[in-house]
């Protein structure tokens, strides 16, 4: 699944300016992240082994950052968010309100049929569930939302490029074991739906 995302201007400006050396390997590690890999795998190897073997013709350099630079265009025309190759997911374990100390935070992941909605706060996971779910009442009336799938109750922490996962007190051990697999299977769609855990 792609996280939609606006294509960006500013993303293939960067792009034109940045390493090619650099842009190969966030490219690379972007398309590993996805389906896509597979299709694109021979010519990222070939991109490497012209840059190798002629690391000193300023042409190849340019063609080659030219192609990169198309390529991460037309990613982005597809949805997909660049800006994420970067970061990791992991699930870890449960913990309980005491991991506040470790810089946790609260969490509550509603699945729709259609999306995802998450809240974060100081209250209890059953306090933000509810509070969040409320916001969701009139898209559910209005029937853009058909129905609740699924709630998590989780604890989160950035730790650098990696978002951390770990199941709350509320949280079951088949719940989160559900989310870790969807989140291993497209991770990253759910970092991108999570991205503006802070």
């Amino acid at each position: 699944m792609k996280q939609r995302t606006a294509p960006g201007f500013l993303g293939t400006f960067t792009d034109h300016f940045t390493d090619v050396w650099q842009l190969l390997s966030e490219t690379t590690q972007f398309l590993s992240k996805t389906k896509e890999f597979s299709h694109y795998e021979a010519q990222l190897r070939q991109w490497r082994s012209e840059l190798q073997s002629k690391r000193h013709d300023s042409e190849t350099t340019i063609r080659v950052r030219n192609e990169l630079v198309n390529l991460r265009k037309h990613l982005r025309l597809m949805g997909y968010d660049l800006s994420l190759a970067k970061q990791t997911l992991k699930f870890e374990g449960f913990r309980n309100d005491a991991c506040i100390r470790d810089g946790f935070k609260r969490l509550v992941i509603v699945f729709t049929d259609k999306d995802l909605y998450w809240m974060t706060g100081e209250d209890n996971h059953i306090s933000l569930s509810e509070y969040l779910e409320k916001r969701l009442e009139a898209a559910l009336a209005s029937g853009s939302i058909e129905q609740i799938r699924d709630r998590h109750y989780l604890w989160y922490k950035r730790q650098g490029t990696t978002l951390v996962l770990s199941g709350s007190d509320t949280e079951t051990k088949d719940d989160f074991e559900r989310l870790a697999a969807i989140g291993e299977a497209n991770p990253l769609w759910l970092l991108g739906k999570l991205k503006g855990l802070k």
